[in-house]
């Protein structure tokens, strides 16, 4: 009996480990291919133009074949590339957005993607912000152009007054 109570203790700890070593290297493996995202990026910010759009051909090939969180997060990261030809915000959000929903379990991969997502959505921001300062400075300019010509028409306005009254002053 007291053996029994071991060996069912021990099976238990072996069956801990052995559930331990399986989610381990999963975890392992997604580290793994978060650095290489990381160094994919790197790699498409130094590309041409053309080989960025070949590029896009052979992610987005990938990705309509297999769209699992690793082909999404490439082909985002290379649609996200900063003055990349193929460069398309809304698309590479949309890719990152079921990954980087709140309710999933936490994973390199996720958590990556939870990142560039969140920096995507900063980066629309301050688009969006960029875009309004840049209306609002150009109605200010517009608004300045118009006073300044009625300013110019009044000035006008006031010389002329001013060039009657002269002339219907008698002279002495």
């Amino acid at each position: 009996m007291r053996y029994g109570l071991l060996f069912l203790i021990a099976l238990l700890l072996a069956g801990c480990a052995a559930i331990r070593s399986h989610i381990l290297p999963d975890r392992v493996l997604e580290e793994h291919q978060v650095i290489q995202l990381i160094n994919y990026s790197q790699r498409v910010a130094a590309m041409t133009a053309e080989q960025q759009r070949r590029e896009y051909s052979a992610s987005d090939q990938a990705y309509t074949e297999d769209k699992d969180a690793n082909n999404r997060i490439r082909l985002a990261l290379l649609l996200a590339t900063p003055g990349a030809s193929v460069q398309d915000i809304a698309r590479a959000a949309s890719l990152l957005e079921p990954i980087a929903a709140p309710n999933g379990a936490a994973s390199p991969l996720r958590s990556f993607a939870r990142l560039l997502y969140a920096q995507l959505n900063e980066r629309a921001n301050e688009q969006r912000y960029a875009s309004q300062m840049r209306n609002q400075i150009q109605a200010l300019t517009e608004a300045d152009s118009t006073m300044r010509k009625q300013l110019e028409e009044l000035k006008e306005l006031e010389r002329s007054i001013l060039q009657r009254e002269r002339e219907s002053q008698p002279r002495h």
